[in-house]
């Protein structure tokens, strides 16, 4: 059954809006007592907004208004349209691990595609078990967790063991077939010690979804002298939401690289909540926003140096056009213990109009002494200089903005370690542009 709206005011007792979906969700027991308390508190709260001081630019209650009933399981019809769009989005020899209006669908994943180190589940199957209900526990306390807590209908529960070196990408594909619905997904993710592992996660709409909310959240942890590079791709339909939330535990020596891209959707959120817990781990997170028309694309990050001589850096870049709307927050927080933190972010805007608009907030928040930190911000226009001197040497104006773009994003791409993936996303870049064009 669907869940009823959840309004802005007080609106219906929280059990009662819950009580509609708890027919369709997985679990029993102490993971429905989980799912009531994550909705309890998220119905004391409502939809985040503005005077919230992490969600003062991505004001919900305006943008989003309200949740839509949850996404009923996809049909034969529906599926035949994910299967048509899976092949846009599907990276070659990547093990894909396909989610429909937020359900493990077996039959177009490489679920049989093993690989030694490389354990799959899915979140439905999992919560069957007992002490599953961990799985949905909330340590952040934000509304939005605490609504994918409630209303998580599934998801993939992935472990590389100690010591395995992943040939081949792991692909989290989200691809939306429902119009004016919601959905909420859970992922986990277990590095092993020494392990070593690439994640891709990839979001579009089929043909003719539409109107569409997605609240996705992934929960990943590595152990003492990982590595793992994860690159987002965002490319839902263009009047849908996405807020995803991810949280991530870094062991020792560990490395972790992150980059995001967002082209799609009218209002699109990343928050994410990252912890160097083991002395000597390396955070590295690159991101970029291309966004026209109305579109809202926020960049929400948390980094807690929790222990000693860990290294963070942040380099953000954003294009926009139109009225288009982006937002950057990024607050590093050294505590008292972690001596010889080095962590740095950077956040650069271009405004292709005089009606675009972005938002910077880089914050620190530092309590050790022996430390390096430090944070930049800037915004501006194309350099008619250099746009000058390109279309002197015969370029078309359209053609040489595409080029001083592609320029101004090309550092933070040029972050990705994979020489093939990084070309993928030079490539969604240019679409973008060529659109414009």
């Amino acid at each position: 059954m669907n869940v009823a709206l959840v309004k802005n005011d007080s609106g219906p007792a929280a059990s009662s809006l819950l009580s509609a979906a708890l027919g369709r969700l997985p679990g029993t027991g102490k993971v429905v007592d989980i799912r009531r308390e994550a909705f309890s508190a998220f119905e004391r709260t409502g939809l985040p907004y503005r005077r919230i001081e992490e969600w003062k630019y991505t004001d919900l209650r305006a943008l989003m208004r309200e949740v839509l009933p949850l996404a009923g399981a996809p049909d034969a019809a529906a599926l035949a349209r994910a299967k048509t769009v899976l092949a846009s989005v599907a990276v070659d020899g990547a093990r894909k691990l396909v989610l429909v209006d937020g359900v493990f669908v077996a039959e177009l994943s490489d679920i049989s595609a093993s690989e030694d180190g490389v354990k799959v589940h899915t979140l439905r199957e999992a919560l069957q078990s007992a002490g599953s209900e961990r799985l949905l526990e909330t340590t952040v306390n934000d509304a939005m967790v605490l609504l994918n807590g409630a209303l998580a209908t599934d998801g993939v529960l992935i472990s590389v063991a100690d010591g395995a070196k992943l040939s081949h990408p792991l692909q989290i594909i989200h691809i939306a077939t429902a119009s004016q619905a919601s959905r909420a997904s859970r992922s986990h993710l277990s590095v092993g010690n020494g392990a070593q592992a690439t994640l891709i996660e990839s979001a579009i709409a089929a043909d003719g979804a539409s109107g569409y909310q997605a609240n996705d959240a992934v929960v990943v942890s590595l152990g003492d002298d990982a590595a793992l590079s994860t690159i987002r791709l965002m490319r839902d339909a263009r009047d849908a939401v996405n807020i995803t939330s991810a949280k991530y535990e870094v062991g020792a020596r560990s490395k972790l690289n992150l980059f995001n891209m967002t082209t799609g959707g009218a209002v699109s959120r990343l928050q994410g909540f990252i912890t160097l817990k083991g002395e000597g781990s390396e955070l590295i997170i690159n991101g970029v926003n291309l966004l026209r028309d109305r579109q809202h694309g926020d960049l929400t990050l948390v980094v807690d140096h929790a222990v000693p001589g860990c290294t963070s850096r942040e380099n953000f870049r954003a294009v926009l056009d139109d009225r288009a709307h982006s937002v950057f927050q990024g607050r590093i927080i050294v505590r008292p213990d972690a001596q010889q933190t080095d962590g740095k972010m950077m956040t650069r805007a271009l405004l292709l109009s005089d009606e675009a608009e972005a938002d910077s907030k880089p914050e620190l928040e530092i309590f050790a002494d022996d430390v390096s930190c430090g944070h930049g911000a800037t915004a501006g226009a194309l350099d008619d200089s250099l746009l000058f001197y390109l279309q002197a040497r015969g370029l078309p104006e359209k053609q040489a903005q595409a080029l001083l773009i592609q320029a101004f994003v090309g550092e933070a791409i040029e972050a990705i370690e994979d020489d093939s993936l990084r070309e993928r996303v030079i490539a969604a870049a240019q679409d973008w542009m060529e659109v414009r064009a």
